[in-house]
């Protein structure tokens, strides 16, 4: 037992070294750009005034960003989700899947679900031993079930979820920015620094090291912004980009798809005007979403418990089928 509690404690420090190893990078591209590029190799009052004041809009926007990002708890489901201690007794008192299954069942009907898992079952989690919300999943690393599960992300050390989506988009939006003016605006020094135009040669390794960290971190951070600017698009999770949610008809990886405006306001909310700032205007509460088909929306699958014996899937759905007697419960990672 003490084993296993030092260990976990070794995991929740070491969880912490890729943000650590960001904000000293952070750190250091601040005195770098600061005092190494505007203070000592800038000359002209104007640039340094001009350059100093774009810059440190920016990084304060950047680091508000991987601030929420970082520290945003994520939202765990209702109590109305978790089973009751009757229904607890009951269902680990009863030996038969089916049984358990209708147990399941019975307790999912009062509730505003409408995905299941790719066999037709109820989503249930027997770790946090809750029925999910649609689009919850469960974090191995957090131990939770976190709505709108995305992904856990170790660079900022948290699950990326509806509680702070978009805090991480604007994180990597302003990281792209604040990467792209540090490499515009080097650029030129590092020229002169390159011709011996200028000699200074502390500033030079601190000019010419920033040139080479901003391009480097912005090629990459390119293509994780633009792949999750695709699934906002679609209203899609990186999790449902994977693997698509399931309906009454089967799976349907376009069934929280609205359009495009509807699905920019279901992350950023109606007010444009908090688009761009780390402030929470996310549509709804995280346990319940619109559906892109209204008869979806309509008729709850738990009302129609029976349809997925009779109706069954065919292959079109990617051998998605009922279980037979088993339950299926879903284990997600």
């Amino acid at each position: 037992m003490a084993l296993s509690r030092g260990l976990r404690c070794c995991q929740r420090v070491l969880a912490w070294v890729p943000v650590v190893i960001i904000t000293l990078v952070v750190l250091w591209s601040y005195y770098a750009y600061v005092c190494e590029l505007c203070l000592v190799t800038l000359t002209n009052p104007v640039e340094q005034v001009a350059y100093l004041i774009v810059f440190h809009v920016i990084f304060v926007l950047f680091v508000w960003t991987y601030w929420k990002s970082v520290f945003t708890l994520p939202l765990q489901p209702d109590k109305k989700f978790h089973m009751s201690y009757a229904d607890k007794e009951r269902y680990e008192n009863e030996e038969r899947p089916e049984a358990q299954r209708q147990i399941l069942v019975e307790i999912a009907r009062k509730l505003p679900v409408y995905t299941r898992t790719g066999n037709g079952a109820i989503r249930f989690c027997d770790r946090c031993q809750l029925i999910k919300p649609d689009r919850c999943h469960h974090c191995s690393v957090c131990a939770m079930c976190v709505l709108k599960m995305d992904h856990h992300c170790p660079w900022v050390n948290n699950c990326v979820g509806f509680s702070n989506y978009k805090f991480f988009l604007l994180f990597l939006m302003y990281s792209l920015l604040y990467c792209m003016y540090i490499a515009a605006t080097v650029f030129k020094y590092v020229i002169k620094y390159w011709t011996d135009e200028l000699t200074n040669g502390r500033s030079k390794f601190h000019v010419l090291f920033l040139l080479f960290v901003a391009v480097m971190f912005f090629l990459s951070l390119m293509f994780l912004f633009g792949y999750h600017c695709w699934l906002v698009s679609r209203n899609r999770s990186t999790l449902e980009a994977f693997s698509a949610p399931v309906f009454q008809n089967g799976p349907d990886k376009n069934g929280f798809n609205l359009g495009f405006v509807k699905n920019l306001q279901q992350v950023f909310g109606e007010e444009k005007k908090l688009w761009l700032l780390p402030i929470v205007s996310s549509q709804g509460d995280g346990h319940s979403f619109p559906m892109r088909t209204l008869c979806e929306a309509q008729n709850p699958l738990l009302a129609n418990e029976e349809q997925w014996g009779d109706d069954g899937l065919d292959e079109e759905n990617h051998g998605y089928h009922e279980g037979g007697s088993s339950l299926a419960i879903e284990m997600e990672t």
